[in-house]
């Protein structure tokens, strides 16, 4: 699975003093996950193109096949690209096939470049030495790459030793050298970055980076260059000799246009800017990042918010409860091995439980393992999408449930007012959009269930009309034989006529149905979807609920007055909708035996309530739904009634506020806030339990 990611083009030699990090060479590529770039404070968007701003980097050589930490400075940035997450062994090098025998009297076939050497770092034994060569003896030689490279000599392919090239006019050597790369099946400089080559030429840019896989021959020609004043050979010749052998523009991409000067201008601006950039030093290294007095990884993995260290599947479960997709936390493995420890993600609604793996110094989830530790794994999943790891798992780690976590981290009642305010709107347009879904939820059921109808009666009408059809078929046909015996064509075309209009008929019923078929087939496909996003919506709902009420709960016990929360909950007056405040233990809402009466017929209840004030209420098992609650209560001097649910998620009155862990809680709950946001017809509070003793003695109808 790909992931994001950026490369980088070392320009300076950085010898590492420190373990974590990364030997560089000029040429060497490395890569940078975005995820990586992300968890630095100091990175923004577009920096990347920036190293030098970001100081040192964590990063991918693609030489050393190492990770580890690289100065931003020593660097360039390349471009985008996509990566895979990479092994921690070096990959193995391909051997050198076999030098050829001093015997061979015909032209080696070579094998692609590819599979001869890796640019930059190494160069076939044979080019290496025919270059150390000519540097040796004969730089500054007015033969030097002058003759005639179109001869049959074969002697750069029988020479066996350095010896033998050391005893060799240097015209010879050069022509050895511009044969060879002619005879390359594929060229030094890859066709597929022609593009960004002739964007660099045409733009003025730099080309250096473009070209680095040139960086054998290229060299060479600087060292050339040089000794200009001895051989008489400058950038520009040089540029036109070996332009077109180290680009071919015979066989480009057929859309790109190469005008034949292109090889030319390439390597003389390469070994221009080669030239310039050898006189220059490498620049300052950046600050290091201060590191944590605790720098061992497991002393880092101890401060994660996200860690709980050794607790069990039933707390984890607990603080999972009804929390939205991506939310997570880390604990120790119950198998009680050292590095081994167990991330478990919220997703779907259910608890998913994934293993995290260790063997010797590296962490993941699965082979091969690429991370330097825990913290490492879980930064790179809050970026990136554990759909690299599991198809299944397409989400991100985004809620960690921090042990540190203080839900209410305001200091004056002002500001916890304000984004109590803040999650109360949250709450309120969550609601309402599950309340449109709701709406369109059972208005396509109806709808459905009318069609189902439809259908059915469209089956009995076909049965009907097929029988009439098959009976008048019967009938018609004895008529149809006596009518053409006596020549009645008047009666024939009747018969004829009635005939076709039945099955015409039929047949638009049989059509009428299809398409009624087709759009139920449709509709319980929206109608599903519609579902989805009902139960999508629930969790954010529930933890919406959560931190609303815990911010009430922080407002009442700093002494907040009511028409201030009030204010900040947008209630206009008294008979709007309260919210639940922290209860005074004193109330006889907490003995359940001041409302429960159990196992009560409806008529018994309202002769409970006979008489009592607006908001006595009492709760019953319900006798129309088995396993439900029935709440009674007084409302305008009348009892009226109605279903406590009790779902997966709680108890309530209905979707999506069946969110309750006990009927107290619910009770509690509905003590201060109104039933008429169920309800139009019932703008009261559980106000006053039937069975508490101070209430029957002070009440008074109204």
């Amino acid at each position: 699975m790909a992931a994001e990611g950026f490369q980088y083009l070392a320009l300076y030699v950085f010898t590492k003093d420190q373990d974590e990090d990364l030997d560089l060479q000029p040429g060497d590529l490395l890569t940078v996950s975005k995820a990586s770039l992300l968890s630095m404070e100091s990175y923004q968007e577009g920096c990347e193109e920036h190293p030098e701003l970001l100081g040192w980097l964590l990063g991918y050589n693609e030489r050393t096949k190492q990770r580890g930490d690289f100065p931003g400075t020593y660097v360039e940035y390349v471009g985008p690209v996509k990566m895979t997450l990479q092994s921690s062994q070096p990959r193995s090098q391909r051997p050198l096939p076999a030098a050829p025998r001093q015997d061979s009297l015909q032209a080696v076939s070579l094998p692609d470049l590819s599979e001869q050497f890796t640019p930059p770092e190494t160069a076939p034994p044979t080019l290496v030495s025919l270059i150390q060569a000519i540097e040796k003896i004969g730089l500054d030689s007015k033969t030097l790459y002058r003759t005639d490279s179109s001869g049959s000599d074969n002697s750069v392919y029988t020479l066996s030793s350095e010896s033998d090239f050391c005893h060799t006019d240097v015209g010879p050597l050069s022509d050895c050298v511009l044969r060879y790369l002619k005879d390359l099946p594929s060229p030094v400089i890859p066709a597929c970055i022609y593009p960004q080559l002739q964007t660099a030429v045409t733009l003025q840019q730099q080309v250096l980076q473009q070209a680095a896989d040139g960086a054998a021959a290229g060299s060479h020609d600087r060292e050339v260059a040089q000794a200009q004043a001895s051989n008489g050979l400058d950038t520009h010749t040089l540029g036109q000799i070996f332009g077109p052998l180290l680009i071919r523009t015979s066989s480009p991409a057929p859309w790109l246009s190469l005008d034949e000067e292109f090889p030319g201008l390439v390597v003389e601006r390469l070994l221009i800017e080669r030239t310039t950039e050898q006189g220059l030093s490498p620049p300052v290294l950046p600050a290091k990042p201060v590191k944590s007095k605790m720098t061992d990884p497991n002393s880092l993995l101890l401060e994660a918010e996200w860690y709980w260290g050794e607790i069990s599947r039933e707390e984890v479960n607990e603080k999972l409860r009804d929390t939205p997709d991506g939310t997570f936390l880390v604990r120790d493995a119950s198998s009680k091995l050292q590095g081994e420890y167990t991330l478990t993600l919220r997703k779907g609604g259910n608890n998913k439980l994934i293993k995290i793996y260790h063997r010797g110094d590296r962490y993941g989830f699965s082979e091969p393992l690429t991370f330097l530790s825990v913290v490492d794994l879980i930064s790179h999943y809050r970026h990136e999408s554990l759909a690299q790891y599991n198809a299944k798992l397409d989400t991100k780690l985004l809620y960690p449930v921090s042990k540190y976590q203080q839900l209410v981290k305001e200091n004056s009642i002002e500001e916890v007012g304000e984004q109590l305010k803040v999650y109360h709107e949250q709450y309120q347009d969550k609601s309402r959009e599950y309340d449109s879904l709701y709406e369109e939820y059972t208005r396509t059921t109806q709808e459905l269930q009318m069609k189902r109808t439809a259908i059915e009666a469209f089956n009995e009408t076909i049965k009907i009309f097929e029988e009439q059809c098959e009976t008048q078929e019967r009938y018609s046909r004895e008529s149809l034989e006596r009518f053409q015996r006596e020549g009645n064509e008047k009666e024939i075309q009747k018969i004829q006529s009635n005939s076709e209009r039945l099955k015409s008929r039929v047949k638009e019923i049989h059509d009428s149905k299809s398409k009624l078929e087709q759009d139920l087939r449709q509709q319980v496909s929206d109608n599903r979807e519609i579902d989805k996003k009902m139960n999508s919506l629930k969790p954010d709902l529930m933890q919406l609920r959560k931190i609303r009420d815990q911010y009430l709960i922080w407002l009442t016990q700093k002494g907040t007055r009511q028409k201030k929360i009030h204010e900040w909950l947008g209630i206009k007056n008294d008979s709007d909708d309260s919210y639940p405040l922290e209860e005074d233990e004193g109330s006889p809402h907490h003995d359940e035996c001041t409302w429960y009466v159990g196992d009560i017929k409806r008529t018994q209840a309202e002769e409970m309530l006979r008489g009592k004030c607006d908001g006595t209420f009492l709760i019953r098992e319900s006798q129309s739904q088995k396993g439900s609650y029935a709440c009674s209560v007084v409302v305008e001097g009348d009892a009226k009634h109605c279903v406590v649910y009790k779902t997966a998620t709680g108890y309530g009155f209905a979707e999506p506020y069946n969110l309750y862990s006990s009927l107290k809680e619910l009770v509690l709950h509905y003590k201060n806030v109104s039933l008429v946001q169920h309800n139009d017809q019932l703008n009261v509070n559980l106000a006053y339990p039937v069975l508490a003793r101070s209430q029957n003695q002070n009440q008074h109808p109204r």
